[in-house]
């Protein structure tokens, strides 16, 4: 989405020379007003440009928002002491963006594009629209549970105290917008690789059942959901596994075979500084650091040290002189010029094949109360590929012999290892209730269920007196 941002950015420019050259008494005459400006492709793809660099900014949103989730298993510093005002910024962002969004779809369903853009045109920025919009709620529900519902129908978002409605009413839009972004969206874009397609459509849905399925809603009737939309993905053929461990989050395969939807930087809209991620011995900022157990803990693979920065010069990180903790080597960046002139291009990924093959094997699992040749070959795929293709005792290939629950818990263990620090660990540990334990012991005593939802900020709750905190803040 970032190729379309300077539309965006030109709007904006055109609306703030408007005001500041006209007194508050006179009526701006060259003023864009929102009924005026949603009449072309452009203006509309700029929303979406806009939105988009609402949750994924330089230093904002998820370009640095891994401290959100610092309470998961993986990272360090976590204490499970949660703050009044704990993900407030990602709320924040993600409401601007729905409000955006929400101008869009309103201003298309109202016919605003009138003759300038064909029905299928039409089709496809409502396709992008409903997809991003189901993400941003998608994100939301898991994060603090209850939601205040903002649609394209709100009679005003801003000014009217809005209800939180219950989990049950959001996840009924995400399901239909990411339904309707599937039929609508292509299977690629030949000339704007990164946006949205039908088949990132179809696997983010698959895992919006999948998390229904499981904590808190609870409805096992959607892991049979689940499992269809993930297997349409793998046999539609339009993703694979990148073949070789290392190569999966270099540039070169950002955009693919692998990557089904990812927050997107360019040289013309860089993401967060790469020094964030290295340590101060190759002259970094080490502001993640990874959990020391966590670490022990991950079985010794070619992943492991594709994924995770344990030595260096021969040294194991508890020798090194500084810096004794082990790093994210996953998103370290290897472009030395680029590095120097604090400019990153890598993309954050939303959803990737590894994901949609492992919510493949984890629902069809359920379904049949025990692992088929599907499941299995599917996580094998992976297993397979974490091991350099050879047989590792330590990380050894599942089964159809492994009984349900077994197989249940060593997919969420391949998640675990597969998609560390993604934005995706903390609500696997929430839906599948297994953060106390997955906690480092000391930490054990801060646990309480009330764990499970961040606070819905202070500063919205004191504007809308009709929201409610969630328990425990």
């Amino acid at each position: 989405m970032k190729n379309i941002k300077s539309y965006h950015f030109l709007f904006i420019a055109v609306v703030l020379l408007a005001m500041s050259c006209k007194k508050l008494t006179e009526k701006p005459v060259s003023f864009v007003e929102p009924q005026n400006f949603y009449t072309t492709p452009s203006q509309i793809e700029a929303t979406f440009a806009g939105a988009m660099n609402r949750v994924w900014d330089y230093w904002g949103g998820y370009g640095y928002g891994m401290g959100n989730f610092v309470n998961d298993d993986q990272y360090d510093g976590g204490d499970l002491i949660i703050g009044n005002d704990h993900g407030s910024d990602l709320w924040s962002a993600h409401y601007a963006a729905i409000l955006n969004l929400n101008s869009a779809i309103k201003a298309m369903n109202a016919g605003n594009l009138g003759s300038t853009a064909s029905q299928e045109e039409v089709d496809m920025l409502m396709g992008q629209a409903k997809f991003i919009r189901a993400w941003n709620y998608f994100m939301l529900v898991r994060m603090f549970g209850a939601l205040p519902l903002i649609t394209e129908d709100t009679h005003d978002a801003i000014t009217d105290e809005i209800v939180r409605s219950p989990i049950t009413d959001v996840y009924a839009l995400i399901v239909n917008d990411f339904t309707e972004a599937s039929a609508k969206l292509p299977p690629k874009w030949d000339d704007f690789p990164g946006r949205p397609t039908s088949g990132a459509a179809k696997g983010l849905l698959a895992k919006v059942y999948l998390t229904m399925a499981t904590y808190p809603l609870k409805d096992e009737s959607k892991f049979a959901l689940a499992a269809d939309l993930a297997n349409q993905v793998i046999q539609e053929g339009d993703y694979s596994l990148v073949q070789d461990i290392n190569d999966v989050f270099s540039v070169a395969s950002k955009y693919g075979p692998e990557m089904m939807w990812s927050l997107n930087s360019n040289y013309a809209d860089i993401n967060t500084d790469p020094q964030i991620y290295r340590p101060g011995l190759l002259d970094g900022w080490g502001d993640f650091r990874v959990q020391i157990e966590w670490e022990q803990a991950f079985p010794e693979t070619p992943r492991k040290h594709a994924f995770i920065l344990t030595e260096l010069d021969g040294k194991n990180y508890k020798d090194w002189e500084s810096d004794q903790t082990p790093f994210i080597k996953k998103f370290m960046y290897d472009n030395q010029n680029d590095y120097d002139n604090y400019s990153s291009i890598m993309n954050m990924p939303v959803i990737r094949f590894a994901d949609v093959l492992l919510i493949y094997a984890e629902a069809a699992n359920k379904v049949n109360h025990g692992p088929t040749q599907a499941a299995v070959d599917a996580v094998n795929l992976i297993i397979d590929r974490a091991n350099g293709y050879t047989p590792i005792a330590e990380h050894p290939m599942l089964t159809t012999a492994m009984t349900e629950d077994a197989f249940d818990a060593a997919v969420i263990e391949e998640r675990n290892q597969e998609l560390c620090f993604e934005y995706d660990r903390w609500f696997d540990l929430v839906r599948k209730e297994i953060l106390e334990e997955k906690t480092v012991p000391v930490y054990k005593v801060n646990f309480t269920t009330d764990d499970y939802l961040f606070p819905i900020p202070d500063a919205d709750i004191e504007l809308n007196k009709s929201l409610e905190q969630n328990p425990g803040y």
